[in-house]
C-alpha cells in the first residue's frame, strides 16, 4: 500500500508538472499571436509542446510498469503468510491500515528495493514457464600428500609405499565443483512441486593434456518432491536418508569425509515418505523407503549388469525416527535407523543384509555443537563407511567368491565431529572416524581368499579444519587431515593430507 502511495504521489507531482508546462506553452503561444509575432516562434512553442506531451507519456508508461511490478510483490508477500485462524483478530479498518503502512521503516523499503531489482534481473526460463533456479559452486582446491593414496586430490585410504615411488604429492584440483539447477511446479492435490539436479566432474579422468584437471561431469543427485505441510514425498537419486549427517570440510564435497571410515554416505535410487508429527517441545520425523542397493560392485563397469541387491529381486528397505529441536538458532536432533538389504551372488548364494543407525547434532555449549553417526551391520558396505576401494576389481571371480565372503561379515564404525562457530563468518572444526571388519572373520576367510588380505580390515582418519566466510557467497578453509589404515597382516599405512580450497558459491 506504501508502495502504491508513493507511486501515486510521484505521479500527480509529474502530472502537475507537466500541466504547467502545457498551461504555460499555450499562454505564451496566445501571447505571442495575440502580439503578431511571427509564425516561427508559435512553430518553436508548438514543438516544445509536442515534445513535453511525449515525455508524459514516456513517464506514465513507466509509472504503469512499476505499478505493476509492486502489485505482483504484495501477491508474492500475501501467498507467503498463513491464512488467519479463528482466533485471529479481526481485520483493522482502513484508517488503522494506513496508520500500519506509514510506519514502514528504511529496512522495509530496502527489502522491497532489493526484490523490484531482482525482478529486472535476467531470468532462467524454462519450457514450462515455472520457476527454475541455478546455483553451484566453484572449488579451487590446492593440496599436498605425504605417504601413498588411493586418489591425491580425495584420498580415502592410505597404500604401503611402492618401490622407489614418490614419498609425496602436490597438486590442485577443481574437480569437485557443482552446478545444480532446481525447478518449482504447480500444486497438485495440495502438495508443492518441485525437482532439482546436481553434478560434479569426479566421474573419471578424461583424454588430452587437462584430463586430470578437467574430469568427467559425474550426476550426483536427481530427485522430485511432493510437499505437504506434514509429509513429503521424495524419488530419484538421492542421499541416504537414514544417515543424514556429514562432517564439514572443503576438501571432501564430491565424496563427504570420512567416506572409507564411518560414514555412510553413498548416492542411490530412492523412494521415500516423510512424515511429521509436531509436539509442544518436538518435532518427530517419520521416515520410511525402498532403496536400489548396488552391493559390491565393480566387474564390466561400462555395461549395466544386474548387482547383488538387484539381482535378488527385492528393493533394501530402511526406516528412520527422530526427534527434532523446534528452535532454528539452535538445531538439535537424535535418529535412529534401521535397514534390510537384500542380496544375491552368483550360483545361488544369498546374503540378508541388515544394519542398525544412531545419528545426532547438538548444541553442547555456546558457540558449540557435537554431531555424528555410529553404525554396525552385516553386507551394508556397499553404502560405504568402510575401505573396499583397493579390492574391487574388474573380474567376475571377485562378485563369485571375494563379494560374497566381504557381504558375510561384520562392520561397524561411526565418526563425530566438534564444530566450534565463533561467528558468522570463522569457524573451527575437529572430527574423527572409524569404519572396519570383524578382524578374526576377515582373517579366516583370507585363508580361502588371498585376495581378501588387501582388504583394510579397519580405517581411520581424523581432520581439522578452518573456515572463513567473508560474505555469504565466498569461503576460504584450510584442512589437515591423517589417514591410518589397517590390513589383515601388515602394519598400518599412514598418510596426511593438507590442503586449502577457495569457493564461490552462486
Amino acid at each position: 500500500m506504501c508502495c502504491k502511495r508513493r507511486a501515486g504521489v510521484s505521479a500527480c507531482l509529474l502530472a502537475l508538472t507537466a500541466l504547467s508546462t502545457v498551461v504555460l506553452a499555450q499562454e505564451a503561444v496566445n501571447s505571442k499571436q495575440s502580439q503578431g509575432s511571427d509564425s516561427r516562434q508559435v512553430e518553436q512553442l508548438q514543438e516544445q509542446l509536442t515534445e513535453t506531451r511525449e515525455r508524459l507519456s514516456q513517464s506514465e508508461a513507466k509509472l504503469r510498469e512499476l505499478s505493476s511490478v509492486v502489485e505482483s510483490l504484495q501477491r508474492q508477500m500475501a501467498s507467503l503468510q498463513p491464512a488467519p485462524s479463528a482466533s485471529s483478530p479481526a481485520p483493522q479498518a482502513a484508517g488503522e491500515q494506513g496508520a500500519q503502512a506509514a510506519k514502514i521503516g528504511d529496512d522495509e523499503w530496502q527489502l522491497l528495493n532489493a526484490k523490484v531489482e531482482e525482478h529486472q534481473q535476467t531470468k532462467v526460463e524454462s519450457v514450462s514457464k515455472f520457476r527454475l533456479k541455478l546455483s553451484g559452486m566453484f572449488l579451487l582446491n590446492i593440496f599436498g600428500n605425504s605417504g601413498t593414496v588411493d586418489e591425491i586430490d580425495l584420498p580415502r585410504v592410505a597404500y604401503p609405499r611402492p618401490p622407489a615411488a614418490s614419498d609425496g604429492t602436490f597438486g590442485a584440483s577443481v574437480r569437485q565443483s557443482i552446478i545444480g539447477l532446481t525447478g518449482y511446479g504447480p500444486n497438485i492435490g495440495g502438495a508443492r512441486t518441485s525437482a532439482d539436479l546436481q553434478m560434479d566432474f569426479l566421474g573419471g579422468i578424461s583424454a588430452g593434456y587437462s584430463g586430470y584437471s578437467s574430469g568427467i561431469a559425474r550426476l550426483r543427485l536427481a530427485r522430485m518432491r511432493l510437499d505437504w505441510d506434514k509429509t513429503s514425498v521424495v524419488a530419484g537419486l538421492d542421499n541416504l536418508f537414514f544417515s543424514p549427517n556429514s562432517p564439514t570440510s572443503y576438501m571432501t564435497v564430491a565424496e563427504p569425509a570420512f567416506a572409507s571410515a564411518g560414514n555412510l554416505w553413498t548416492w542411490t535410487p530412492t523412494v521415500r515418505v516423510e512424515q511429521k508429527v509436531k509436539t509442544d517441545n518436538v518435532l518427530w520425523k517419520f521416515e520410511g523407503g525402498i532403496l536400489d542397493y548396488s552391493g559390491y560392485t565393480g566387474y564390466y563397469q561400462d555395461f549395466r549388469y544386474a548387482t547383488p541387491g538387484e539381482s535378488s529381486k527385492q528393493p533394501a528397505y530402511a526406516m528412520r525416527i527422530s526427534g527434532n529441536g523446534r528452535s532454528e538458532d539452535n538445531p538439535i536432533s537424535f535418529g535412529v535407523a534401521g535397514l534390510i538389504a537384500p542380496q544375491r551372488y552368483p550360483g545361488g548364494n544369498d546374503i540378508n543384509g541388515w544394519g542398525g543407525l544412531l545419528d545426532w547434532k547438538t548444541p553442547i555449549a555456546p558457540h558449540l555443537e557435537l554431531s555424528g553417526e555410529f553404525f554396525s551391520g552385516k553386507g551394508i558396505a556397499g553404502f560405504g563407511g568402510v575401505g573396499l576401494v583397493n579390492v574391487q576389481t574388474q573380474t567376475y571371480q571377485f562378485l563369485v567368491t571375494t563379494a560374497p565372503s566381504i557381504a558375510k561379515l561384520r562392520t561397524i564404525g561411526g565418526w563425530s565431529q566438534l564444530k566450534a562457530k565463533i561467528d558468522a563468518r570463522n569457524e573451527f572444526n575437529v572430527s574423527a572416524g572409524y569404519g572396519g571388519f570383524d578382524s578374526m572373520g576377515l582373517r579366516n576367510a583370507s585363508a580361502s581368499d588371498a585376495s581378501l588380505l588387501f582388504i583394510p580390515a579397519r580405517n581411520e582418519s581424523m581432520l581439522v579444519n578452518y573456515v572463513f566466510k567473508p560474505r555469504s557467497d565466498l569461503v576460504f578453509s584450510l584442512e589437515y587431515r591423517r589417514l591410518k589404515t589397517y590390513n589383515v597382516s601388515d602394519a598400518p599405512y599412514t598418510a596426511d593430507h593438507v590442503g586449502a580450497s577457495a569457493a564461490f558459491l552462486f
